[in-house]
């Protein structure tokens, strides 16, 4: 096991995998299924999987998919994705999945966060924070792949989410997601020392490089990437890849 998590996150839209730019752009990648299977064979220790089809008209989630995806996982899954009442969050983990990611919902009903730790545990709920960064330099907190100002800064937003529950933040440059130029370090040492729950980081991922500076120059307790992972070379030829545990392991050395 590793010091640090480097966790693939896919997105589904349709029953399909995609992958974009900023939160756009999204273009059709490959098959869920045959995604997992690559990566049980590359020794994945965490994979999650974020549905952008149903968060925004809050339908509900593809459960036969997210099922046989946590059936063919060797690996825990993590699923978000249209998720604003406990019976779903319930649902979910008897379908296999081991955490679930609360997004937009967590904006507006906060203390859905709250039932959900004490029904799982802390440990299996993770809320989303999803940044963009202003002209002038300020941060704010979107949601509903965003798309929706909150009028929130992340900092408070982190803060909130650790008062009312949440095991685990992932938190997300809009910006630079898909951009593979390297994680906004700034935002994530705002957000890093201010919380003591795990914060989870993606927006940027380009280099193993860039995966260490989050966690040894911005205090990040785990990384995820989509982008890095999905495509190779200057033309973004899908190819899902990993790195070998050696390369990791040899990239948290002290």
């Amino acid at each position: 096991m590793l010091k640090k998590r480097v966790i693939p996150v896919l997105l589904l839209q349709d029953g399909g995998l995609v992958k974009g730019e900023k939160f756009k752009k999204h273009k059709y990648v490959g098959d869920p299924i045959n995604a997992v299977r690559i990566f049980n064979e590359k020794e994945v220790d965490e994979l999650a999987f974020v549905d952008i089809s149903v968060g925004v008209n809050r339908g509900e989630p593809d459960y036969e998919l997210i099922g046989d995806m946590a059936s063919e996982a060797f690996m825990p899954i993590a699923y978000g994705g249209g998720i604003s009442r406990v019976d779903q969050v319930e649902k979910l983990f008897r379908l296999g999945v081991e955490k679930v990611i609360i997004n937009s919902e967590f904006h507006l009903n906060p203390e859905l966060v709250t039932k959900c730790s004490q029904i799982a545990g802390a440990q299996s709920i993770v809320v989303a924070i999803d940044v963009k960064k202003s002209l002038f330099g300020k941060y704010e907190v979107y949601t509903k792949n965003g798309t929706c100002k909150t009028g929130t800064c992340p900092i408070e937003y982190a803060r909130k989410a650790q008062q009312y529950g949440a095991g685990e933040i992932i938190l997300t440059s809009i910006d630079r997601e898909g951009s593979a130029q390297g994680l906004d370090l700034d935002l994530i040492k705002k957000v890093t020392s201010v919380v003591e729950i795990p914060v989870i980081v993606q927006g940027g991922v380009g280099s193993l490089e860039h995966i260490k500076d989050a966690v040894k120059m911005a205090g990040a307790s785990a990384v995820a990437a989509g982008t890095y992972f999905t495509f190779h070379g200057k033309y973004k030829a899908v190819l899902l890849t990993y790195p070998a545990f050696h390369e990791l392991e040899y990239l948290f050395l002290d």
